[in-house]
């Protein structure tokens, strides 16, 4: 069939143009740095796209657009960014297309225009890949008024509403019958190389569905009726909550079978995921199955917090590809507007704020996504910020994918601990102590990973420490993997609760892992109550701990004769401590029963008052209650319990005495098998990397008068660094670059290490050895 003059080309002509000429472009693309190599040529011709497209871009279209969209600008901007594939809206909530299935609401001002195929067919003719954006979770009044039960209800049957919209059920037939249409409309028509949809997993967690849907379904189920509200502690509620993450699967995979079958074996459905655990849990969405499902995972992720930092997304590189693989490519939306509280959707986000959010995420294995909201802006300051970072991915990304990381270090989570520990308060319990870990291990500029608990048999050949912040409920299988990590020379750290409590978050006559602490819980201890557990993780006193053994006299009252001081040489853990014999605190602890094993080189002293000054003065200077304790077995690996929570208190009050402490634990643990060590100033965030032949330190500058409150509106350099790092036996480190500054540093040979000078970081810096 011949096409009338001046009428768009077939929708198939234009996806092999795409199939062309990604090829094409891959090639081109790599021609800065010289020809492929015979693997990088086989898989830039016969690699599935998802497996090719690292850059991407996106505008969110509102309903205004359709008028005023100026495709042919676009289109160049796609072009200036180097991106390979674009996201663009089609349907759901509202559809950017000529849609013939009933109650699809069209965009405001769409009129006759097909802006969706028009863009479809336009990226496909530049060789861009194409995500069809779906927003499928809400609909308007309309398809309300004709469909009632395909919505969500609460107890007293009131349908759940989004602001004018009204909520879907996600076991209703709009999640079976009617996006399965709209899904095959649109794969059938445009041929898009997959979907992606932003609300996906429908009412969050913190609503209960009681829909005549979800009563029959979790009746049919779990033999039981619907839980009428939150409660941790009622079977039903526990049922609920593992009855929604099967139904999120069953949505994902159903939703796959469907577009590979109408758009091919390579159209995915790849939904939308954060990079947040708890945000994860919250929406039902199991991170551990949904990563290792996944061919391509598109993260919206969209800014750093205050709290968490740039470093963020770095860990959200290192967590995600633990379980998706290092294989695949996760992308992650970038927002190039204002994003601090309020957003602003239409404001430029200071490029220095977008810039380092980008870098920390490539550091860590994410690929770059730009993001606008509109396609008509106002502020144009925002499209210049995306060109410069996308063209030196583009330059570099043989150095930035197909990479395995070095660390010896692993931070352990886990999603059930998440949901059954944490519950209402896992930003306190699960989240904050996460968080203390890895601004410590960042600042002490020592690599990790993020492990999967159930992944701990798997990955643990690579690790000499693996560290438990604050990991309560596992189950017995879980413990005994973490056994046998120790007793084949592991070493442990774990903090607080960790281990308390079984699978379901209820606490367990003792920890799971006492053997391993050297350390029991008392017949009468405060943590087996859950509300004690989270007072005590919310509290602040003005308490301390003391380090043994102490090098100087106390006081233990305002008349008591003063304590000789102790002999004999502090433990290693204590390095950089000799000038006091206190640390702050922050919180309270109760008394533990210990093994003769264990040593304890830091004890608690209770809270007295810190106003008015006159009364600040230790009650109790001295108590037997251990905050630090080691334990050594013959053959095993060594162990730190940390029932003092300084990992949480660390993310919550920055105290560097904390951050120091954490990290002489890892290094006398790791028995300083460590393969990275830097000297010189500033917080800089290190990803270590290998390939064949090869070795690759991606260094962040964190360093910045905003660091802990965004926006950063200035770059701040830092150096000279002093590197050190240890090669492995098929790197033998003749060649250095810098590939960001480009200055010449000559690199030493010094036993089993090199060692280099870093002049200056401004931004960023990637060293490649080879």
């Amino acid at each position: 069939m011949t096409p009338e003059p001046g009428s768009p080309p077939p929708v198939a002509e234009t996806r092999r143009r795409f199939l062309t000429k990604t090829a094409v472009a891959a090639a081109l693309l790599a021609g800065a740095r010289g020809p492929l190599s015979a693997a990088e040529s086989t898989a830039a011709a016969d690699g599935p796209w998802f497996r090719r497209v690292r850059r991407w871009g996106q505008t969110n279209i509102t309903e205004a657009d359709p008028p005023r969209y100026d495709l042919a600008w676009w289109r160049e901007h796609w072009k200036r960014t180097q991106v390979q594939g674009v996201i663009i809206n089609a349907g759901g909530i509202v559809a950017y297309y000529p849609s013939a299935i009933p109650l699809h609401h069209r965009a405001q001002f769409l009129g006759d225009r097909d802006l969706f195929g028009d863009l479809c067919r336009a990226a496909h003719d530049d060789g861009l890949a194409v995500f069809a954006r779906m927003d499928s979770n809400s609909a308007h009044e309309d398809f309300f008024q004709a469909h009632p039960g395909w919505f969500a209800r609460d107890a007293s049957g009131r349908p759940y509403r989004n602001r004018d919209l009204y909520v879907t059920c996600v076991n209703s037939a709009y999640y079976d019958e009617h996006l399965p249409a709209v899904l095959r409309e649109i794969a059938t028509r445009y041929r898009p190389e997959g979907f992606t949809d932003n609300s996906w997993s429908g009412l969050g967690r913190g609503s209960i569905c009681h829909c005549d849907n979800c009563q029959k379904k979790f009746r049919a189920a779990a033999g039981r009726e619907l839980p009428r509200g939150r409660d941790w502690n009622d079977a039903a509620y526990r049922a609920w909550i593992e009855w929604s993450y099967a139904r999120r699967l069953e949505i994902w995979d159903t939703n796959n079978r469907i577009t590979r079958a109408a758009g091919g074996p390579h159209c995915l459905w790849v939904g939308m995921n954060g990079g947040s655990v708890s945000g994860q849990a919250a929406q039902f969405r199991d991170c551990k199955e949904i990563f290792a499902r996944a061919e391509i995972l598109m993260l919206d992720d969209q800014r750093r917090q205050n709290e968490s930092g740039f470093q963020r997304n770095g860990e959200v590189g290192k967590l995600v590809h633990g379980v998706l693989g290092w294989d695949k490519i996760a992308p992650e939306s970038m927002a190039l507007y204002q994003t601090t509280s309020p957003t602003y959707r239409l404001s430029a986000k200071p490029a220095p704020e977008a810039r380092l959010w980008m870098l920390a995420g490539f550091a860590g294995g994410i690929a770059p996504w730009w993001h606008h909201v509109g396609a008509w802006q106002e502020d144009r300051r925002q499209f210049a910020t995306a060109e410069p970072v996308m063209r030196w991915h583009a330059a570099n990304e043989q150095y930035l994918f197909n990479r395995t990381p070095v660390a010896t270090v692993g931070l352990v989570w886990s999603q059930r601990n998440t949901d059954f520990f944490g519950r209402d308060d896992a930003d306190l319990l699960v989240d904050s102590p996460a968080r203390g870990w890895t601004n410590a291990l960042v600042r002490a500029r020592i690599p990790y990973l993020s492990v999967h608990i159930d992944h701990v048999a798997r990955d643990a050949a690579q690790f000499r420490v693996l560290i438990l912040p604050n990991l309560a409920a596992m189950t017995e299988a879980q413990a005994a993997s973490l056994r046998r990590f120790v007793e084949n020379g592991g070493a442990l750290i774990a903090t607080g609760q960790s281990s308390l409590c079984d699978q379901w978050g209820d606490a367990r006559t003792d920890f799971a892992l006492a053997d391993l602490f050297g350390a029991h819980l008392p017949d009468k201890h405060g943590w087996r109550d859950e509300s004690v557990r989270r007072r005590w993780a919310s509290e602040s006193a003005h308490s301390y701990l003391r380090l043994t053994p102490s090098l100087a006299a106390h006081n233990a009252g305002p008349r008591a004769p003063a304590e000789k001081p102790a002999t004999g040489a502090r433990h290693e853990v204590l390095r950089g401590f000799d000038e006091t014999d206190i640390l702050g605190f922050g919180s309270t602890l109760e008394p533990l029963r210990l093994d003769t094993t264990a040593q304890v080189i830091a004890t608690f002293v209770p809270s007295f008052p810190a106003f008015p000054p006159e009364t600040s003065w230790m009650r109790t200077p001295l108590t037997d209650i251990p905050a630090l304790a080691l334990n050594e077995k013959p053959g095993a690996g060594r162990v730190a319990f940390l029932p003092a929570d300084l990992d949480r208190r660390y993310a919550r009050e920055n105290l560097p005495d904390h951050g120091d402490l954490l990290a002489n634990l890892v290094r006398w643990a790791a028995r300083d098998e460590i393969p990275l060590r830097i000297e010189g100033p500033g917080f800089i965030d290190c990803h270590l990397y290998r390939q064949p032949g090869r070795v690759i330190l991606h260094l962040v500058n964190l360093t910045s008068a905003g660091t802990w409150r965004a926006p950063v509106d200035e770059l701040i350099p830092v150096g000279p660094l002093q590197v050190r790092v240890e090669l492995p036996a098929d790197v033998r480190g003749r060649t250095l670059q810098l590939r960001v500054s480009g200055a010449n540093a000559p690199l030493v040979a010094d036993g089993g290490w090199h060692r280099f000078t870093i002049p200056s970081v401004l931004d960023h810096e990637l060293a490649v050895i080879e």
